[in-house]
């Protein structure tokens, strides 16, 4: 039975150029044509909210699924509060690398770039 979703838009996280092309490049390095990034908040870090990341098959019940930029993402109602209006990013920087959020929401976030505060 397939998940009963919800199809959200850009307006909750829009995907950038180079979050796009990393998350094409990983579900193609695994032998899969689609698939999607969940993203959740959940308590923890240094400034008492952190993201947590996977990629997963598709949308669970109740998720919010955006298309951007040539990927899906999925996010669960509760966390899709704290992310609303934020931009994806990839960067390959030997330091600060990764997937990067950024958050209108965040009032505190820590140096790590990791942790954030709403």
């Amino acid at each position: 039975m397939a998940a009963s979703y919800t199809k959200g838009n850009e307006k909750l996280i829009k995907v950038l150029d180079g979050a796009s092309a990393h998350l094409r490049g990983l579900w193609k390095k695994q032998g899969k044509a689609d698939g999607a990034l969940r993203i959740a908040v959940v308590g923890g870090g240094c400034s008492g909210l952190q993201y947590q990341m996977d990629l997963v098959e598709g949308p669970r019940d109740r998720d919010i699924m955006v298309e951007s930029n040539g990927v899906k993402v999925v996010i669960d109602p509760k966390s899709a509060l704290f992310v609303s209006g934020s931009e994806l990013d990839y960067s390959d920087d030997l330091q600060q690398g990764g997937f990067k959020v950024s958050n209108p929401n965040a009032v505190v976030t820590c140096s790590c770039g990791e942790s954030f505060a709403a």
